[in-house]
């Protein structure tokens, strides 16, 4: 496919390559959408196992974003950066600092954040070169507290729906992934009385998990397996696909991770098995919803606040999933559709700024 065929596929407005030699900084900045605003989302590390593979992912990351901004009610746009290499080789304060030169000659257009394999410290590098960067140590910091929070909402919302009540005593839940935010759903998890399987590559945290939530740990692949009420996916994306929806002995599909769908059709073949599935770009939008905050003047009980709201956006896709007889998955977009359809009708207005 031709590169411009695969800005049109992700609806993208601009994609932006970034070299340098000194650092060996090779990253990508997708724009997609600055209808609502200017366009957010965070950078991520990845050892790509090509370019191509880098160019996708970052350009249905920051589709992913213009969805999950717009629904969470936001007005900004969409965008998403990765930065190609291994994380534990490539990391520089120089590296963050070049990176961060190149975001400040966008202008504006974009604003960047932590995500996959950055932190905090990597950010306030960043913040060194340009001011369009949130998220950072005495401000909004870590947003996963919060994005933890938001998915532990959505599932609520969505054991309310199929089991008629929010009471998660004695459910089971299927955790894929032990990062920064699935170690903190599992706590909440456990305090409101759940019962955990868990897993994630690295053993040392899934025997924490053991240890201080009395999880059950299984293997990488026999998460699928597990016979449960959520299964939530916390890791990488495109784990429901063809080979692993039909594993799934779940009612309800409800995580953090991003782009949990490897194409549309997972949403169908879900809701065909009938198993309720929360978009992840609308249950793991506290992330987004925290940094939102830091841009306005940060308050963490205002940031809370609105997270906690995850709960009514998920009824409200599940009421336009059943009333126009469509996947969730179509509900959440067309509702992220409807907004900037709205909000973009007012910028026929002109201002001069």
């Amino acid at each position: 496919m031709e590169l411009f065929d695969y800005l049109e596929k992700y609806d993208c407005e601009q994609l932006i390559f970034c070299r340098d030699a000194n650092t060996g900084l090779k990253a990508i900045i997708s724009i997609n959408d600055t209808t609502l605003g200017p366009a957010l989302g965070g950078t991520r590390i990845w050892d790509y196992e090509s370019e191509e593979d880098a160019i996708i992912d970052a350009l249905r990351l920051a589709r992913g974003m213009t969805y999950k901004n717009a629904a969470a009610g936001l007005n900004i746009g969409g965008g998403k950066a990765v930065i190609i290499g291994d994380a534990g080789k490539i990391k520089s304060e120089e590296l963050f600092r070049v990176f961060g030169r190149y975001i400040e000659g966008l202008g504006g257009r974009y604003i960047t954040a932590e995500d996959v394999n950055t932190t905090t410290q990597d950010m306030a590098y960043v913040n060194d070169e340009t001011d369009f960067v949130v998220g950072l140590e005495g401000k909004s910091g870590d947003p996963s507290p919060v994005t933890a929070f938001g998915v532990f909402r959505g599932i609520q919302a969505a054991v309310d729906e199929v089991y008629g009540s929010d009471d998660l005593t004695g459910k089971v839940v299927a955790v894929q992934g032990l990062g920064a935010v699935g170690y903190k759903l599992c706590k909440r998890l456990y305090e409101a009385g759940a019962k955990l399987y868990v897993t994630d590559i690295k053993k040392e945290i899934i025997e924490m998990a053991v240890e201080e939530f009395d999880a059950t740990p299984v293997t990488p692949d026999e998460i699928y397996n597990v016979d449960c009420d959520i299964f939530a996916p916390c890791a990488m994306g495109a784990i429901i696909n063809d080979f692993t929806v039909e594993k799934l002995k779940c009612k309800i599909v409800a995580g953090s991770a991003n782009n949990q769908l490897a194409e549309e059709k997972h949403g169908e073949m879900l809701m065909e098995k009938g198993i309720l599935y929360i978009p992840d770009f609308v249950i793991n939008s506290g992330g987004v919803i925290n940094v939102y905050e830091e841009m306005k003047g940060y308050n963490k009980e205002r940031a809370m606040a609105r997270a906690s709201t995850i709960y009514e956006s998920v009824k409200k896709i599940i009421v336009i999933s059943k009333e126009q007889n469509i996947s969730t998955n179509k509900a959440a977009e067309r509702m992220a559709e409807e907004r900037i359809e709205k909000i973009g009708k007012t910028k026929t207005i002109y201002l001069n700024k």
